[in-house]
């Protein structure tokens, strides 16, 4: 059963890889902003944040697995697509970019807590068959430490880590030492539950542990050859 991960997220990556699983990663061709201002104009209103991560989460895993049918016919297996946004008193803390809205962010979610939402998409692909897709929505409720100091996040922000994730922070790396508690699917924080993802694959007929242990075939190295064209050995 071959794991494509619509994303290049290496956080999304490692997470999947953490659990015995190395996926072809395939980077979805979707205009995030341009997919939701052309949603909300023709519904004439602002999406959730429930609702616009599984509007891109979907888009993305659709995108990835109309390519690869195209492309490689023989591909057998699953799309994986995710989307993350965090959420504070209502309002959308999107990627800072910026050193400036990062310690701006930090100054704002200290002490205080927050809802990280993450949409799941996963699209079952084989050989004659048209494609099923199955999707959710995870949330997760972190907390950060009422005592960061200001130079705690300075340095943090140097680092540049907090830069391109949603809501400027990390469970998994340097900052997960600033978040004290979370409420939920601890994998959500890092950009997808591993629950629900587990839920969504056994929904499309197939069972998470067969997944264990599995890397892509186009991740193989080609065995090396002789100047003669024969395998060292043979």
């Amino acid at each position: 059963m071959r794991v494509c991960l619509a994303s290049t997220s290496p956080a999304r990556s490692m997470l999947l890889g953490q659990f015995g699983i190395r996926p072809l990663t395939v980077a979805p061709a979707v205009d995030e902003e341009a997919v939701i201002a052309a949603v909300e104009a023709a519904e004439e209103r602002t999406l959730a944040p429930d609702e616009h991560v599984l509007l891109l989460a979907r888009r993305k895993a659709a995108d990835v697995a109309a390519r690869l049918a195209d492309d490689d016919p023989a591909f057998d297996g699953i799309v994986i697509g995710g989307d993350s946004m965090f959420e504070l008193d209502g309002r959308v803390l999107g990627k800072p970019y910026t050193a400036e809205n990062a310690i701006a962010r930090w100054h704002e979610m200290r002490g205080r807590t927050g809802v990280l939402h993450s949409g799941h998409a996963v699209v079952r692909v084989r050989p004659g068959a048209a494609a099923r897709e199955v999707h959710a929505v995870a949330e997760a409720s972190v907390t950060f430490a009422d005592d960061v100091t200001d130079a705690e996040i300075e340095a943090y922000v140097a680092s540049g880590e907090p830069l391109h994730v949603a809501g400027a922070f990390t469970v998994d790396s340097l900052g997960g030492a600033f978040i004290t508690r979370v409420d939920g699917d601890p994998s959500t924080v890092v950009g997808m539950s591993l629950s629900t993802l587990r839920r969504l694959v056994r929904e499309l007929g197939v069972e998470w542990t067969a997944l264990w242990h599995s890397t892509d075939p186009s991740l193989v190295p080609a065995p090396a050859q002789d100047a003669a064209g024969e395998e060292p050995g043979l």
